[in-house]
């Protein structure tokens, strides 16, 4: 029987909802059309130069770069889930909540930080040459970071939070269901872990390790700067070095093949999960640890945290408070923080009433084409910064010239390049790709608002307009909230699209960071580094706080 009478299907907010999410959806689903069409294009020799030279050692550099990364954030990852949900030592309640801070600093940013500290000229090396009288790097061998090796070792730092927060949660709701008894069969706890902890949490782990591993593959600035020669910098010299659009897109297809057995791997996980008892009165109590090996349980906390988030964000306060009194402050930052600030604001509010928008049409409007059109929609968190750039600059300038055809049509002059050579061309890209977020956040907060208070307002004559701003919408405020801190703080982050898409007249502070990382001189960008990382603590440490509606987002927004 259909809840809602005839009436209300007759209002027009329900249709204008459900159009706002066939709308998101149609957005999403052009730059991946577009892909399709730039890659029958001619490329000459081109093609026959990338396949031979570009492809196979950028495919090869992909591949051990994120299997790399699988087993660096799963061994940061769930050992320290591990030990902070199994364990009573000193400092686990200040360890658990510092162990997401790594998400807080991007991938390029860890990258640029770590070069300058541990290159030739860097204050390592220096410190050794200075403690053993060695002259010069001949006399003494010294890791090189910048290498596939060192690449692996820093992703696996900044992106290890995602297994974490994701086997945590898991680890959490297993309950003592079936860890008592084998306890009190004498098992240990290394045992405990590798017969029923570790299995039960599997699914989870491998979530985890995919949004990991997307993440992997959207980076630019850090795999540039440390020499790894991965698909999605082919990508990007292919389009920029070579001007070849088609062997762009030919190489971003192949990376979407990727892109699609990661999603597939995360979903594969999710179904081969374990039932568990989610209210088990009983909780597992943790195990005290004495000795050595609480301190040893401390350190093995302690030095992801140290490594992935404490030294590089002293190391930037370190080079703004030295080196900014030396060299003086750019005044031209403040412009480009502005800039920042108000493109991120804008895509975050334009993302926010799409996602809020197409999880109301789904409350509201049970129909095939608005599921999905969601489904669809939610596809960009998914695709590369890179890819999407490239997929979305063909349909931005068809549309230009369809305004200037109308301009002309009326007698006025061409209006030129209205979205592909502005700003707006940024914020598109920003809404496509942080569309998952709203949404998640969105369906999270609807899930917790019962139909019974739709349906009492419905029966005084509310119609969907009035549902979403009286009822929900309110109830909804912290979803809102975390959404939006959550996509403001991606977007002043965001890298790889930004330097695509970005009118010549606009610097972001991704962009104006990488300017000087690419001319060698990085300590002057450290001010601006330090503003993204100072604005992305916040959404991080407020993860606890929405951990029903963040962590389920961090979860299940690639779906």
């Amino acid at each position: 029987m259909d809840r809602w009478p005839a009436r209300f299907h007759l209002r027009w907010q329900a249709p204008a909802f459900g159009g706002m999410a066939v709308a998101a959806g149609l957005l999403a689903i052009a730059p991946l059309a577009s892909l399709i069409v730039l890659a029958f294009g001619e490329t000459g020799d081109l093609w026959t130069h990338l396949a031979r030279y570009v492809i196979p050692a950028a495919l090869a550099q992909t591949a051990l770069l994120l299997a790399g990364v699988a087993v660096a954030t799963i061994t940061i990852g769930a050992s320290t889930a591990w030990l902070v949900t199994t364990f009573a030592f000193p400092g686990r309640d200040a360890l658990s909540w510092l162990l997401p801070l790594p998400l807080a600093i991007p991938t390029y940013i860890v990258a640029y930080v770590y070069v300058d500290i541990l290159d030739a000229l860097g204050p390592v090396q220096s410190a050794l040459r200075a403690v053993f009288g060695w002259h010069s790097a001949a006399d003494y061998w010294f890791p090189d970071v910048r290498s596939l090796a060192g690449a692996i070792l820093l992703f696996g730092f900044v992106l290890y939070p995602y297994v974490y927060l994701a086997a945590r949660a898991m680890f959490q709701t297993q309950g003592s269901l079936f860890t008592e008894p084998a306890r009190l069969l004498g098992a240990r706890p290394w045992e405990l872990a590798r017969r029923i902890t570790v299995p039960l949490a599997r699914p989870a782990i491998s979530v985890g390790v995919s949004l990991a591993l997307l993440e992997t593959l959207n980076d630019i600035g850090a795999s540039e700067y440390l020499g790894v020669q991965t698909l999605t910098l082919s990508i990007f010299t292919t389009w920029l070095n070579r001007g070849s659009l088609a062997g762009a897109a030919q190489m971003a297809l192949l990376m979407l093949l990727i892109v699609i057995a990661l999603i597939a791997l995360k979903r594969r996980g999710r179904r081969r999960g374990f039932a568990v008892s989610a209210t088990d009165p009983r909780h597992l109590s943790r195990i005290t640890l004495t000795g050595p090996a609480r301190w040893i349980a401390v350190i093995a906390c302690f030095a992801p945290v140290v490594l992935g988030f404490l030294l590089p964000a002293g190391h930037l306060l370190h080079e703004v408070i030295v080196r900014g009194l030396l060299v003086g402050f750019d005044v031209s930052l403040a412009g480009y923080a502005l800039t920042t600030v108000a493109l991120a604001s804008i895509a975050t509010a334009i993302t926010l009433v799409l996602g809020f928008s197409a999880a109301a049409a789904l409350r509201y409007e049970k129909h095939p084409m608005i599921a999905t059109s969601v489904n669809v929609a939610g596809i960009g968190y998914a695709v590369p910064g890179t890819v999407l750039a490239l997929g979305l600059l063909s349909p931005l300038v068809q549309v230009d010239e369809g305004i200037n055809a109308l301009a002309q049509a009326f007698g006025e002059k061409g209006v030129g390049l209205v979205l592909a050579g502005s700003s707006a061309a940024l914020i598109i890209a920003y809404v496509i790709r942080f569309f998952a977020i709203a949404l998640g956040f969105a369906q999270a907060g609807f899930s917790r608002i019962s139909m019974d208070l739709d349906d009492v307002a419905r029966l005084l004559g509310a119609g969907p307009g009035t549902l979403a701003r009286t009822i929900n919408l309110p109830l909804a405020r912290p979803a809102i909230f975390g959404a939006a801190l959550l996509i403001f703080v991606d977007c002043l982050k965001e890298l790889p699209a930004t330097l695509l898409l970005r009118p010549l007249n606009v610097e972001t502070l991704a962009t104006y960071i990488y300017q000087f990382a690419t001319r060698g001189s990085f300590e002057q960008g450290s001010l601006a580094a330090l503003i993204i990382v100072a604005v992305g603590i916040l959404p991080v440490i407020r993860i606890p706080r929405y951990a029903d509606i963040a962590a389920r987002l961090r979860l299940d927004a690639r779906s």
